[in-house]
């Protein structure tokens, strides 16, 4: 695991890494797999297949292992990673290349390394209730699962939304709320202020983990990027859980967010989240230091 910069190249054998490679592709596997059965048959689950969809990496790219910057593979099948963007082969082995990145992907890792310091750094805010799901489908007779019905009528979900306040934190939440429901929310959101606003406590800040984590790919190693996909996995099912869908049908009890008992039970979910998501992030601000570090080196 990457905690700091180091100019020292790890180099692995063969058969160590390649142990490594097996594991995650077993780990992987059993998330893949299911979406990819469901794509065959061109059915869509409202829960899980958010995260093949929503964020762009690939089954086939998840699957690939990274031992991530400063680790050299040793041996020959090593060598076929040479075909893959980022690699490239030196005296130890065949490692990711950090001077393979073009200059404007050496300004995003600098914009995300202040993101995630800025969200770190702040208190965590836990008042938003899950009430981002209820505004996308407020006042407006279109949904985005609409195979699966309504727990409530259109006009009480509406009283619901108008009942409590609108804290929403997550521009790419934000973005997705009803024109009607946006002047409702606390702050009017954009793309541009998301590190004025990004904080530990939101659900979607923690899921985005995933996405940060395989925005660095190959320096990220593929076990911080699959414990970023846990954690978003496990978030996402609270996230529909306390939605004004009606998942029963597929297992998900609700998080009834209308009542009191409900609002605490989010609490305690969106705490929890957080507390996991705290070290995930100090890991991708050492990996976005350690590539940074890298090209100064040279």
């Amino acid at each position: 695991m990457i905690t700091a910069w180091s100019e020292l190249q790890i180099s692995l054998p063969e058969n160590e890494w390649l142990a490594c490679q097996a594991e995650h592709e077993r780990r992987v596997t059993a998330w893949t797999e299911p979406h990819l059965r469901r794509s065959s048959r061109k059915e869509r689950h409202p829960v899980y297949d958010f995260l093949f969809e929503y964020y762009s990496l690939r089954p086939a790219q998840f699957l690939r292992w990274h031992p991530g910057i400063s680790v050299a593979l040793q041996g020959a099948t090593a060598r076929d990673r040479l075909a893959w963007s980022g690699y490239a082969e030196t005296p130890e082995g065949v490692t990711a290349d950090a001077h393979a990145w073009k200059s404007e992907r050496r300004a995003f890792v600098k914009w995300l390394l202040n993101l995630l310091h800025v969200t770190a750094d702040r208190p965590g805010h836990f008042g938003c209730f899950g009430l981002h799901e209820w505004a996308m489908v407020y006042r407006t007779p279109e949904v985005r699962h609409g195979k699966w019905p309504l727990r409530f009528s259109r006009a009480e979900i509406a009283r619901i939304v108008e009942a409590q306040p609108v804290r929403c934190t997550h521009y790419d939440a934000f973005r997705f709320f009803t024109p009607e429901a946006r002047p409702l929310n606390r702050w009017q959101l954009l793309r541009e202020t998301t590190a004025d606003f990004e904080q530990p406590g939101c659900l979607h800040a923690n899921m985005d983990l995933y996405k940060w984590a395989y925005k660095l790919i190959p320096f990220t190693p593929s076990e911080l990027i699959a414990d970023a996909f846990a954690l978003a996995l496990d978030i996402r099912e609270a996230d529909m859980r306390a939605s004004p869908y009606d998942l029963t049908g597929l297992g998900f009890t609700p998080v009834p967010i209308e009542t009191a008992e409900g609002r605490a039970e989010y609490e305690r979910l969106q705490r929890r989240f957080s507390e996991r998501g705290a070290p995930l992030r100090s890991r991708l601000i050492a990996v976005c230091d350690h590539v940074l570090k890298a090209w100064e080196a040279k």
